[in-house]
Parts: structure tokens; C-alpha cells; sequence
């Protein structure tokens, strides 16, 4: 077992907490469906409802937060929803922008850490620039005072978006920099989760835009380098026992919608 048991005990409250906070804050758009109500009934409706819309927020109301309470113990910060950076050169922007065209063109194959070393070489020169940068999902510093900044993806990714993917992630190294041109700073795409199992995850269409070495961690990549070797494991246990756990206050919820 990767988890203690305080951080079991902590992630665990951390679900709880998501869950019923959803359900204070979820408000299903009206919509009258006859034919679907009649025969599913109300609260199979709602509960379909609702879980559409909390795949669409799965990543904030519960990837985040679990992200930020599993890997508290490991690493000396960790936060959720955090500011990369205001500023960036506009030498920095021009690199990042030559770097992107090459890629798109297939005339380089993507190298973060030559990616890193341009764009620090550059990082304050030129007009320094305002900019707000996509804000940073997961947020980790450790010992060292090397940083990880995470940008929590779906499982299927749209094959249109790695470009502004990548772009984010250079960009997050830009402002980074801008204010510290010696920080170690590492910035990764991360999918909570493989939809393929047990067939490996389909990298292939993200290999022309992202270092998958370094810029990518699926599934246990992603929760081991949070939790440790087996985290990922221990996490789907506690889900499934917060599951149990909840089940009749689950039901109780959607049994309202019966009520209606």
C-alpha cells in the first residue's frame, strides 16, 4: 500500500466533501423530455443528468482537489488553481511561436528540456509583456524547489487541442522564468485516467506535439509521482469505498427528483 493511512483518511473526506458540495451546487438545466421521463423515470433521468454534467467538471470537483490532498505529503507545496505568472518577454513569444510552426510543420520532433533551455535564454529580453496565461490545475514544489505544473486534461482529449496544449505548457514556462530565469520548472499534460484498459493509452496522436517523456503522465504515472508507487491503486479503493459508503444518501438524492 502507496497510502497511509491519514492520507487515505484524507483523500477520502477530500471525495466526500466533492461530492456533497456538487450536490449543493448542481442545478439541472430545465428540460422536459416526455418520452425519456415515462420511461426511465424522474430520478434515472437525473441521474444521468448529473452525471453528464460531472464528467464535464470531474476534473475540478474531484481530480483537483484529490491531486492537491494526495500529494501534500510528499511535496512541500501543493495547491490547486494557481497563477503561473503576469509577464513575458516578447523574445520568449517569438521563440515559443517559432517553436509551435516547426512542430505543426513536422520539421522538429518535440524536446522539452531544448525547449526550456531556448526560452530561458531568452526570458527577459525584449518588452516585457502582461499576459494571463490558463491558470495551472495542479500546482507542486518540492524540496529542491523544483516546480510541476499540471494541466488536467479528459481522458479523450480532442486530437485539435494538443497545439494550444503545448502552447500552454511553453507558455507556463515563459512567465515562470520571467521572474526567476534559474527556476526548475516542469510543465505536463496530465489524463487522470486510461479509457483504453487494459489496452495501453493511445499516445501516438500526441506524439508530433508533446514531449511524451516529459510533458505527459496518464493514469499511474500521473497518481504514483503524486502519491508514490501503488497510489494509483489505493485511490480507486478509496473512491469505491467513499462509493459504498454514500450509497444510500446517493440514493436518497436523486430520489428527490422523483418527488418533482
Amino acid at each position: 500500500m502507496a497510502l497511509t493511512k491519514q492520507q487515505i483518511e484524507l483523500v477520502e473526506q477530500t471525495i466526500r466533501t466533492s461530492l456533497r458540495n456538487r450536490f449543493e451546487t448542481y442545478n439541472p438545466e430545465p428540460a422536459v423530455m416526455p418520452f425519456h421521463t415515462r420511461l426511465l423515470g424522474k430520478d434515472r433521468l437525473a441521474l444521468y443528468a448529473f452525471i453528464h454534467s460531472l464528467n464535464t467538471n470531474f476534473g475540478t470537483t474531484f481530480f483537483e482537489p484529490v491531486a492537491v490532498a494526495l500529494a501534500a505529503s510528499r511535496f512541500k507545496i501543493a495547491k490547486k488553481q494557481v497563477k503561473s505568472g503576469i509577464k513575458i518577454s516578447t523574445a520568449a513569444q517569438f521563440e515559443i511561436q517559432k517553436i509551435m510552426d516547426e512542430l505543426t510543420a513536422a520539421n522538429i520532433k518535440p524536446d522539452k528540456q531544448k525547449e526550456i533551455e531556448i526560452i530561458r535564454n531568452v526570458c527577459q529580453k525584449g518588452e516585457m509583456r502582461t499576459v494571463k496565461p490558463t491558470m495551472v490545475d495542479v500546482y507542486l514544489e518540492n524540496d529542491k524547489e523544483e516546480i510541476f505544473l499540471f494541466d488536467i486534461k479528459t481522458a479523450k482529449p480532442n486530437k485539435g487541442g494538443f497545439k494550444e496544449f503545448k502552447r500552454t505548457l511553453l507558455e507556463w514556462i515563459a512567465v515562470v522564468l520571467a521572474e526567476n530565469p534559474n527556476k526548475k520548472v516542469n510543465t505536463i499534460i496530465a489524463i487522470p485516467y486510461n479509457p483504453y484498459e487494459p489496452k495501453p493509452y493511445s499516445r501516438w496522436t500526441m506524439a508530433g506535439m508533446l514531449d511524451l517523456e516529459n510533458e505527459l503522465k496518464v493514469a499511474e504515472e500521473f497518481w504514483n509521482f503524486l502519491g508514490g508507487e501503488g497510489a494509483y491503486n489505493d485511490l480507486l479503493a478509496c473512491f469505491e469505498r467513499v462509493g459504498i459508503e454514500m450509497r444510500i444518501e446517493i440514493d436518497d438524492y436523486f430520489e428527490r427528483f422523483n418527488k418533482k
